[in-house]
């Protein structure tokens, strides 16, 4: 029985292709390992590399226990907890209007910070181009001198 060269030549680049494509499978990160988040952290808005408007809200979202203080290009933002802007002894009404100052927002019943550039605030907008955002990030009960930080950077356009 003769071999066609051709043919064998083919079913060589055919099987090499398909072993590149499951190495290339089983290699491949994405979801959470492709983040590279610390695990206490279970999310950030704008994302690492990612592209947003002027005045995109920048949240970053903690696994359960979590306080943070939030920096925008070097500058350490004032923080506001939400539980002492409702805490004057009365609940709000259902649907009222809470008047957030112009500060980094930590939501202690959901583990976030957040800051949205507004006018009166120390960064009124984010100018085009480069951005680095750093969180420091500690366990509730524990000191801060245990924080531990994430930085990361984006863009505006």
């Amino acid at each position: 029985m003769k071999i066609d060269p051709k043919l064998l030549l083919a079913s060589m680049g055919l099987s090499a292709g398909a072993v590149l494509v499951v190495m290339g499978l089983n290699t491949g990160l994405t979801g959470r390992e492709a983040t590279n988040l610390p695990d206490a952290i279970e999310n950030i808005s704008p994302g690492e590399g990612e592209r947003v408007l002027r005045q995109s809200q920048i949240i970053v979202d903690f696994i359960d226990g979590y306080e943070a203080t939030l920096y925008i290009d070097g500058i350490e933002l004032p923080t506001t907890r939400l539980d002492e802007l409702v805490s004057s002894g009365t609940a709000p009404a259902p649907g009222a209007q809470i008047d957030l100052p112009p500060t980094a927002i930590y939501d202690p019943g959901n583990f976030t910070i957040s800051y949205l550039p507004q006018d009166g605030a120390p960064i009124e907008e984010l100018k085009q181009g480069e951005h680095s955002g750093k969180v420091r990030f500690w366990k509730i009960g524990q000191s801060e001198n245990k924080s531990r930080v994430y930085t990361w950077k984006f863009f505006t356009d």
